[in-house]
């Protein structure tokens, strides 16, 4: 998947969703990136993140409104992206369910395991305002669409086989979503290997590989 940020073209570098480049953050996102991740959003102040920049807070402040709007501007360029690398992704396959699929999942699971500190600062959605929770809820809506769309087309043509589209929707995102909780970039597991993991298990997910027992 390559680094096609939100608005960027994600195909200027073939296969350009399976390229993942450091995330293009402003000094002030980068560093309440890494002190979101390493102290958690309430554990991390404005001050603390403004002298990580080498900025006054009335500085910070020009930027961004609150530390709750730093938090939701990182969210809104991790979802905005990984929404533009999955439509990528899908369109590579030239209209084929599975293949869709397939490619979608490898899109957001190599973002999860590729930008991993980013991903897992997703969870600190839960401090959020209610109506902040609400607009990230939009972006994920987005992803959470598209793949919805593939299954039920997989389902219609015959090509998947499941009884709730819906819930089997969620159950594939919500295992993508949780990688961040245990991968590390020096374990023993590559990106390309845990995407092509989870591959195979959402593919077995919607019914369109046979179970290996049935074999």
């Amino acid at each position: 998947m390559t680094a096609s940020t939100a608005g960027a073209d994600a195909d200027t570098t073939p296969p350009g969703w399976r390229r993942v480049d450091p995330p293009e953050l402003s000094p002030i996102l980068q560093a309440a990136l890494e002190a979101f991740y390493d102290n958690g959003f309430h554990g991390t102040s404005v001050r603390q993140i403004a002298a990580k920049v080498g900025v006054t807070v009335p500085a910070l402040y020009y930027h961004h409104k609150s530390k709750e709007g730093i938090l939701l501007a990182l969210l809104e360029y991790s979802t905005g992206d990984v929404l533009a690398r999955a439509h990528a992704a899908r369109a590579a396959a030239a209209g084929d369910p599975v293949t869709e699929l397939a490619n979608v999942i490898e899109s957001i699971v190599l973002v999860m395991t590729g930008r991993v500190r980013l991903a897992a600062v997703e969870g600190e959605i839960r401090y959020a305002s209610s109506e902040n929770r609400l607009r990230y809820r939009v972006f994920r809506k987005g992803i959470e669409d598209l793949v919805l769309d593939i299954v039920q087309t997989g389902t219609a043509t015959g090509v998947m086989h499941v009884s709730d589209v819906a819930e089997t929707t969620r159950a594939v995102l919500a295992m993508c979503q949780s990688i961040p909780r245990w991968f590390h970039d020096d374990g023993p597991l590559t990106p390309q290997l845990v995407a092509e993991k989870y591959v195979d298990i959402a593919l077995h997910t919607v019914g369109s590989l046979p179970r290996a027992d049935s074999d």
